[in-house]
């Protein structure tokens, strides 16, 4: 069985007999196990459950899985017993995920939070792919955009990014700075390997600068910062990526529509625990505007 996840909330359903009885029991949304329930379904090849007006009836397969979950129910129960108070600590696995874009100021406060919690392993997981919390794939994603709307997950305000547009001198050497858009068409630009970005930065890139100047296209921040630095031509940078580089010249100071919002997500479950809150009120209190 992949995920233990589905087993549990089949168990609730057939014990409950009804999505709502289930999802309360749970603490999820009804949504989620509706999707639980037809995920086992379509994993066992067959149905679990009779839906009716009144709500759902173990199918005979369905009685087989209550039984065997029961018996594990009562198993992780006695678990539980022979474990508690061992949530109070702050040690164990603790997955963390962003954008590799973020991980020069990630890491550093994460080997900081390891430092006073030496009990903790930190598995630090950089990816474009968003990674599933519901599926227990990571404790704490720290994401940028829109904010998420999972339904299970708890989502917080972490920061805004402030965003600018720079060159490095030599490109400024080269061509100068633009005096205003009616300059951009004699300009190179550095964008997005992917034209409909939905970045904020991007979209006034695509929408103010000829597709024609944008000359040097990366698939990643760490792409577009290099580029900008080997004079590839005006590009977007975070205020503090900028500030540490003396070959950087600023074209447009960050601007508020420019701005990428972070958030901390995590999921319900997972939220009140003692390590997750402890470390979420650590990210707080060490990633502000001028770390980013």
């Amino acid at each position: 069985m992949e995920n233990w996840d589905e087993v549990r909330t089949a168990f609730q359903v057939a014990r409950l007999g009804t999505v709502s009885g289930a999802a309360d029991a749970l603490g999820v949304h009804h949504a989620t196990v509706i999707r639980h329930i037809d995920a086992l379904e379509k994993q066992l090849g067959v149905k679990l459950f009779q839906r009716h007006a009144r709500g759902y009836t173990a199918t005979e397969a369905g009685e087989d899985l209550l039984r065997v979950a029961q018996a594990t129910d009562d198993q992780f129960a006695q678990l539980a017993g022979r474990i508690k108070g061992r949530g109070a600590d702050v040690s164990g696995d603790l997955v963390v995920t962003s954008l590799v874009s973020l991980a020069p100021r990630i890491a550093p406060v994460l080997a900081a939070f390891q430092r006073l919690h030496k009990d903790v392993l930190v598995r630090y997981v950089t990816a474009e792919r968003v990674l599933r919390l519901e599926y227990g794939e990571a404790h704490v994603a720290i994401r940028a955009g829109a904010a998420p709307s999972e339904p299970d997950n708890v989502v917080q305000p972490l920061l805004r990014l402030q965003i600018g547009a720079y060159a490095s001198k030599a490109y400024v050497d080269e061509c100068g700075v633009p005096s205003g858009p009616d300059d951009y068409a004699k300009h190179r630009f550095v964008g997005p390997a992917d034209p409909e970005s939905r970045a904020p930065h991007h979209v006034w890139l695509r929408n103010n600068v000829p597709d024609s100047s944008v000359t040097f296209r990366c698939a990643d921040n760490g792409g577009s910062v290099a580029a900008i630095k080997a004079g590839a031509g005006i590009g977007f940078l975070s205020a503090q990526d900028a500030r540490q580089s003396d070959d950087i010249v600023e074209i447009h100071a960050p601007r508020t529509e420019w701005e990428a919002p972070l958030w901390l997500v995590t999921h319900m479950d997972l939220h009140r625990t003692t390590k997750v809150q402890t470390l979420l009120q650590f990210l707080k209190d060490h990633l502000r505007e001028d770390t980013l």
